[in-house]
């Protein structure tokens, strides 16, 4: 049978002083005193650690390895112990990457959402996309130049860890030769060797056409299995006519050419074809997902143009932009000079008055527009061709490739974090942002607070197919966003970074997982949960404790609060003082048993006998505007 309490005794970390206690099982328990009395040694230190201990010696010995081994507390012996879990007033370990939405699994429902019921849209045109038929796809591919030699190829894999030997096996039963691997063409008969930890991309080879004569049954033919494969995605790759053969047989690593083509995600308008959406392709920790430009993070540590140019009185010869450092030379001079005539300006000039088309030619480049350079020697001229990227990549180049430390530092001097100029900070490419449910792409609904979400989500509007799709998963994310209003913390925004939580938000955060977990027969152990919290939201957090215990956990609350004490089944009393002259019960039962207590200082102060008095002078306000600042939000929710 179930033991009835949880029975300590000897009980000597730090300062206790043979602390024998019984606790009542499947309460909730709130332990008070002075501080340093000894109440947190005696919940985490020995309660909580002779927990975890225990645990770790009901695993194996191959499993206790990687775990190391925990000390045994000093006490004398404790039963009846449950397994325990302690939520601490603690900073997370959280990385940059995390938000509150990811660490509450809210964001992976979410992309769940958004990949099942979202409704795509056109980055370019923003009109929802529709699928295209195979006649049409057929036709789109016959409009390309003819004589083009095409590679037919169905993506089977799309950013996945492993080696595949069983998919490359099965591919050759069917029938298929070759399949292009990480935009490589390799031969299936070979065997090709993978790591089975680095992201791949495997396109099957259906055929290879050139675009002459009459092939569109054949065409026809090898879109349609490609189709089937690949699940309504192909992928067609251009090959050089001349030596597409060769291009086959050596693997030519280049897929800057290829066109996607989907029977179900394409607008007809703009001619483009998309990725079917999936949960990865919301994510900004995937490849899938992310920002290419910021790497998912929302934000760029780049060179900033208005630090780069210290004294706009010099020319852009006599070195304006200043971390060019060294004097321009011929050669770097008559790559100058081409994109100066491009751009119809005079390296001369002032930087000043330069134009400020003239200023983003030197700085960010002519992109693919091609340029002619003029080389000038005793034997005439020399022309030669190419394209210009820009001063700025230049010295994103030097930075990344210096492995001197004073350098790096120089470099950095003119380089400042700001927002992501590619995806406004959103973290996710285009695709991504371009599919909506309820009229809201996926970073639009995170930069929600918890409590905006919740109206969001209860006033979502979807068709029957979506919400037979959709219940499921609303389901969890409206339980999570209840528990987190359940705690106070109705106030974040999901996009909020882990990092940047205060100690008492992440305990609760960690506090409404725990509910949400539905777990029975646990020993929780809490640290001061109403810090930081407003007198309003206290008393729902101590509903939240009280449903914990109500699931049937025992749950310890280590508090001054008085609201708590009055709410608690038992409460334990430490002291009389801090440090050595602390360590024992000085009182234990109910609150009427504490405040009799005549060596209770808690008891003094809830039977008010004791009180802290209300100071009669109050100091002067120096900066009367501090006292009247109202909260303000940031067009995105955000309050400073």
């Amino acid at each position: 049978m179930e033991p009835e309490s949880i029975a300590v005794k000897g009980a000597r970390v730090h300062n206790l002083q043979d602390v024998s206690l019984t606790l009542p099982r499947n309460r909730l328990i709130c332990l008070t005193g002075v501080s340093g009395s000894g109440k947190s040694s005696f919940a985490f230190d020995t309660l909580f650690a002779e927990g975890q201990r225990r645990y770790i010696e009901s695993l194996s010995a191959y499993a206790r390895q990687f775990l190391g081994q925990l000390a045994k507390p000093d006490v004398d012996l404790i039963t009846g112990l449950s397994p325990a879990i302690s939520i601490q007033q603690k900073r997370g370990s959280w990385n940059p990457r995390s938000t509150v939405g990811t660490i509450t699994q809210i964001h992976d429902y979410l992309r769940v959402l958004f990949a099942r019921a979202g409704r795509p849209h056109c980055p370019q045109c923003d009109r929802r996309i529709t699928a295209q038929t195979r006649e049409q796809i057929v036709s789109r591919i016959l409009s390309m130049l003819p004589g083009t030699a095409l590679l037919i190829l169905a993506p089977v894999v799309r950013g996945q860890k492993g080696e595949f030997r069983d998919l490359f096996e099965d591919m050759l039963k069917r029938g298929y030769a070759r399949a292009r691997v990480d935009g490589r063409v390799v031969q299936l008969s070979e065997d090709p060797q993978l790591g089975r930890n680095i992201r791949h991309d495997i396109e099957i080879v259906m055929d290879r056409i050139v675009l002459k004569g009459n092939v569109g049954s054949r065409l026809a033919e090898a879109v349609e299995s490609a189709l089937h494969l690949g699940e309504g995605t192909l992928v067609v790759a251009p090959l050089d006519d001349v030596a597409a053969t060769k291009t086959v047989r050596r693997g030519k690593k280049d897929r800057s050419g290829d066109l996607l083509l989907s029977s179900e995600y394409a607008c007809t308008r703009c001619d483009v074809s998309f990725e079917p959406p999936s949960p990865q392709m919301f994510s900004f920790n995937s490849p899938t997902g992310m920002c290419l430009t910021c790497d998912g993070l929302g934000r760029c540590f780049d060179f900033d143009p208005a630090l780069l140019v210290p004294d706009d009185r010099k020319s852009f010869l006599n070195l304006a932009i200043a971390p060019m450092r060294t004097r321009i030379g011929r050669w770097r001079r008559h790559i100058y000079q081409a994109v100066a005539r491009e751009a119809e300006f005079d390296l001369r000039a002032p930087w000043r008055d330069l134009s400020a088309k003239a200023k983003k030619a030197l700085l960010y480049g002519l992109g693919d527009k091609h340029l002619t350079y003029e080389w000038r020697w005793s034997g005439g001229v020399w022309r030669h061709g190419g394209t210009f990227d820009g001063v700025i990549a230049q010295l994103r180049g030097k930075y990344r490739k210096t492995r001197s430390r004073t350098l790096r530092a120089f470099y950095e001097k003119y380089m400042r974090h700001s927002v992501c100029s590619a995806c406004d900070g959103a973290r996710l490419n285009a695709q991504a942002l371009s599919v909506r449910v309820g009229g809201k792409n996926i970073f639009e609904v995170c930069s929600l607070s918890i409590g905006e979400a919740a109206e969001f989500i209860d006033g979502l509007e979807l068709t029957e197919t979506e919400q037979r799709i959709a219940v499921d998963v609303l389901k969890e994310v409206r339980a999570r966003l209840a528990f987190l209003q359940d705690v106070g913390l109705e106030y974040l925004d999901l996009d909020r970074s882990a990092p940047t939580l205060a100690g008492g938000e992440a305990q609760r955060i960690r506090l409404a997982s725990q509910i949400g977990s539905g777990l029975v027969g646990v020993m929780y152990i809490l640290d001061e949960p109403s810090i930081g919290l407003h007198a309003r939201d206290n008393r729902r957090l101590l509903d939240s404790l009280l449903r914990l215990r109500d699931m049937g956990n025992t749950v310890i609350v280590v508090e001054h609060d008085e609201e708590t004490m009055r709410a608690a089944d038992h409460i334990i009393d430490f002291g009389p003082g801090p440090g050595v002259r602390g360590g024992q019960v000085v009182a234990e039962g109910t609150i009427d048993d504490v405040q009799r207590a005549k060596k209770s200082i808690t008891g003094q102060y809830l039977k008010g006998s004791e009180e802290i008095e209300v100071p009669k002078q109050r100091r002067p306000v120096v900066r009367p505007g501090l006292a009247n600042a109202k909260t303000s939000r940031t067009p995105r929710g955000r309050r400073q």
